[in-house]
């Protein structure tokens, strides 16, 4: 029996500040504030028939350890590339960092709060 791609994924929470420098003035978001960020690291491909994976969640893990080094319990307009750190830009950034390591990197999905994220699918 053959089946379509399957999609697996693995969740991780970063603490960082931020200030968003493009927003117009008296936007809340142009003073520091920070957030308990919460990432969603979603690959999607065939199950392997020997493993039963699609891709073992521990090779996920690896692949994000150094990005959570780089992210959390930082101020994030001072890590290069999120001079501008938007959840959108997060998102993007965290994709180009996670690719190399991940061919099958399907989505990026990036929540701020419980309520309010991006999903990214490069």
């Amino acid at each position: 029996m053959t089946y379509g791609p399957t999609e697996a994924f693995c969740e991780f929470t970063f603490a960082a500040g931020h200030q968003l420098p493009h927003v117009p003035e008296g936007h809340p978001c142009g003073r520091v504030h920070g957030h308990t960020w919460q990432v969603r690291v979603t690959v999607s491909g065939p199950v392997d028939p020997h493993s039963g994976f699609v891709l073992d969640f521990a090779d996920i893990y690896q692949a994000w350890a150094p990005l959570h080094e780089a992210l959390d319990h930082r101020f994030l307009n001072d890590v290069r590339g999120l001079e501008n750190p938007t959840t959108e830009l997060l998102a993007q950034w965290l994709w180009e960092r996670l690719r190399p390591a991940l061919p099958l990197l399907a989505a990026i999905e990036v929540r701020e709060s419980g309520s309010s994220g991006v999903l990214f699918r490069g």
